[in-house]
């Protein structure tokens, strides 16, 4: 009888087989097995207990029969989820399923950061149980969620527009970002003036900047003020008025975490946070470094919170230090970073670093995605230069004086690398301050050129992807592990879109929604509160609070929220946020923007007396411009419906044509191939939707024919489908294709 090993991930299928060999059996999960039912809230609340209702996820009964099967065959049963409150509750649903089905089983849970031999071995041979804390403090989050998620969503599907949802972290990172649009679009630019002189010495040139006048800081707000002082400047004599010189230490970043990974991923690589943990799994799992079936895993687990590296870690990280980079940059003591985790689910992670450090980026190159390498190489290099010296500059201030006026300026040059030789980084002289080496105070300076330049003050900027998870990091919102979803989930639900540079502009939709939300459920969206719920949550996972107690604290005063919510405005009117424009058909009321299935518009305040809409355009600075839109084209042909005519129209997915009787009639014109449905030989027909458009049958939801690309309607020359798969490269070549895979026609 073979032991059984349950991972959450098939990938590691192959990597821990080979490590294990024959004599263990390994099957996956994917994922969560079992969860909350998706029709209804599934939470129930009574005097004594807070009763939690669970089924099979869907499509995954096959999956739970299959590990239920494999367990009757072992004679020990290892649970080996991820090493988070996630894989906990997996471990525990499938312990449950185990369980039912085959009593008095030796079931045991492991957790591994690495997926390595040594740290494999070591989890089977101390196995441990099912930390119940850690399956309540998830619970209690996916009560959280669900509460929010399902009682506040149907208000705003009423209250605004069909399709909308909140949630209890989403719905406080939206915030983040709608405030800080406010502050955008709220902020008044002011102008203002810096001064920089050229000093000269011996034959030596350097400059400073303008810093005091007199006792003040120099604070000029305009050309006028600015144009006096640079006449009074050119009347001063200048001097040396003090020197200063030290040594600075720059020191080396920690190693990486979630949120610390994310975040330079993006700034240095340009990868999202979901591309970021999407490859980082990738690594985890383990990649094939040129036999494929023994694939590597490259890194430790991905989701931490921690800073802390092992001491085997620590002892092979000095040790390849001392012998590449030789023993001058390495320190007498380990570097260590951060406090000891306050909780335990936190200490027993380490921070995210290679699994052996041996293995350099360079080595990998040729075996894996260039996304894997660059990730690696990120990795690889915060983790060694965070064991290495800091690097050492010598710092040299000079303050000018030459009456009132007081100049400084500030040069450094660079000692010691230290921990920068590992990032091969290179002194850029070009934008250096170079004060004269043999300056001595009291020395006479001249003063060679004055350059004054105008400044405006600039508003905050909008939250990129890394900057978003740098503040709900620093806000205690959420935990990393959320944030990819997070912010995929606000794109997906138009709350917000990026801008040319990648940053986050909220929708009217997503500033209608966050406003309303705000207004009426203010303890969910405050930032404070929402923390404050992440350290209980941590609390529970540490068995310092019982998971009823916090879920029953919240619902009473949600539930209060929620009812004063839904009671409020009940004329069935939806929401919609006045402008201030004038309508310009009635010229009687002003405009709102409005939400609908096709998105927002501008429609008059006096609908339906006043019909008059239109779409329109917000400037940067906030201001609204309606944009006229053409008038629907009338054409010839008759609608076959009611023989009024037909009409061409711009709708939100693109062009149609529809019958003028709108909405009495509403007959629209739909593109039908010449063939039928391969499948059900329903007709094919033209579809769109928020990606495009595609072929589909007719008959959906029943059959699920669909062909994203161009077709052309001509027969396959070697099979007998009708028609042909047509794509279109970047450089305009055309190639057919047949739709049957196994046919395998090509032209």
């Amino acid at each position: 009888m073979k032991k059984l090993i349950v991972v959450e991930s098939p990938s590691k299928i192959k990597t821990i087989s080979k490590i294990l060999g024959p004599e263990y059996r390994i099957v996956s999960t994917l994922g969560h097995i079992i969860d909350l039912p998706p029709k209804k809230i599934g939470v129930e609340i009574d005097p004594k207990n807070i009763n939690i209702e669970y089924v099979p996820i869907k499509d995954k009964d096959l999956v739970i029969a299959d590990i239920v099967k494999a367990s009757k065959s072992a004679h020990t049963i290892y649970l080996a989820p991820d090493p988070d409150r996630e894989g906990e509750i997996i471990a525990w649903h499938t312990f449950n399923e185990i369980e039912k089905n085959n009593k008095k089983k030796d079931i045991y849970r492991i957790a591994f950061n690495e997926i390595t031999a040594p740290a494999i071995r070591a989890a089977l041979e101390n196995p441990g149980t099912i930390d119940m804390d850690k399956v309540r403090a998830q619970q209690a989050r996916r009560v959280l969620d669900r509460w929010v998620g399902y009682e506040v969503s149907p208000i705003l599907w009423k209250k605004i527009a069909p399709g909308l949802s909140a949630g209890r972290v989403q719905s406080v990172a939206l915030r983040l970002i709608v405030d800080r649009e406010d502050e955008l679009r709220n902020f008044n630019t002011e102008e203002y003036w810096s001064v920089e002189g050229l000093f000269g010495h011996k034959k030596e040139n350097f400059s400073a900047a303008l810093t005091h006048i007199g006792k003040k800081k120099a604070e000029l707000k305009d050309k006028k003020q600015t144009d006096a002082v640079v006449k009074d400047l050119k009347k001063e004599s200048y001097e040396v008025k003090k020197l200063e010189e030290k040594t600075r230490k720059k020191n080396p970043l920690p190693p990486f975490m979630t949120s610390t990974l994310q975040q330079a991923a993006y700034n240095r690589l340009g990868f999202s946070v979901k591309k970021t943990m999407q490859v980082a799994q990738k690594l985890y799992e383990g990649v094939s470094l040129g036999d494929p079936n023994s694939p590597v895993a490259l890194i430790t687990y991905m989701r931490t919170d921690s800073l802390r590296l092992s001491d085997t870690a620590l002892k092979a990280t000095r040790g390849y230090i001392s012998r590449n980079f030789s023993k001058e940059y390495l320190p007498t003591a380990a570097n260590v970073y951060g406090k000891k985790s306050k909780t335990k689910a936190q200490d027993a992670h380490e921070a995210i670093r290679p699994v052996d450090v041996s293995i350099s980026p360079q080595s990998i190159k040729q075996h894996v995605t260039p996304d894997q390498a660059k990730l690696y190489m990120l990795i690889w290099q915060r983790t060694v230069a965070s064991q290495m010296k800091a690097a050492l500059y010598a710092q040299r201030g000079v303050t000018i004086e030459g009456g009132k006026y007081t100049f400084k300026a500030t040069g450094s040059t660079l000692l010691f690398d230290g921990f920068l030789k590992v990032y091969d980084i290179k002194e850029d002289d070009k934008d250096k301050v170079k004060i004269p080496k043999d300056l001595q105070e009291k020395a006479p300076l001249s003063l060679e050129k004055i350059n004054p330049k105008q400044h405006f003050t600039q508003p905050p900027p909008r939250y990129t992807e890394a900057s978003l998870v740098k503040e709900l990091e620093k806000e205690g919102i959420g935990r990393p592990s959320t944030y990819a979803t997070i912010m995929s989930t606000i794109q997906t639900r138009d709350y917000t879109k990026l801008d040319e540079k990648k940053r986050f502009v909220p929708s009217e939709l997503g500033m209608a929604v966050t406003r309303l939300l705000v207004h009426h459920l203010p303890h969910i969206m405050d930032k404070k509160f929402t923390a404050h719920m992440e350290e209980d949550l941590d609390k529970i996972a540490d068995g310092n609070l019982e998971r009823d107690t916090l879920l029953r604290d919240f619902y009473k005063s949600f539930q209060e929220d929620l009812e004063r919510f839904k009671g409020t405005d009940d004329s069935g009117k939806k929401a919609a946020v006045p402008t201030g424009l004038e309508c310009p058909k009635c010229k009687k009321n002003n405009l709102n923007i409005r939400f609908g299935k096709s998105g927002e518009f501008l429609g008059c305040a006096d609908y339906p007396e006043c019909k008059f809409t239109s779409n329109f355009e917000r400037t940067e600075e906030g201001e609204i411009k309606i944009i006229k839109t053409e008038e629907p084209k009338i054409i010839k042909e008759k609608c076959p419906q009611c023989g009024e005519n037909l009409r061409v129209i711009v709708g939100k997915f693109g062009e149609f044509t529809a019958c003028t009787g709108y909405p009495k009639c509403k007959f629209i014109k739909r593109e039908i191939a010449s063939f039928a449905c391969p499948l059900d030989k329903g007709e094919v027909v033209r579809k769109v939707w928020r990606g495009g458009k595609f072929w589909g049958c007719g008959n959906y939801p029943k059959c699920k024919f669909a062909v994203f690309d161009e077709i052309k309607e001509q027969k396959c020359p070697e099979c007998s489908v009708p028609f042909l798969i047509q794509k279109v490269s970047k450089d305009g070549k055309v190639t057919l294709l047949c739709f049957d895979k196994k046919c395998g026609y090509k032209k």
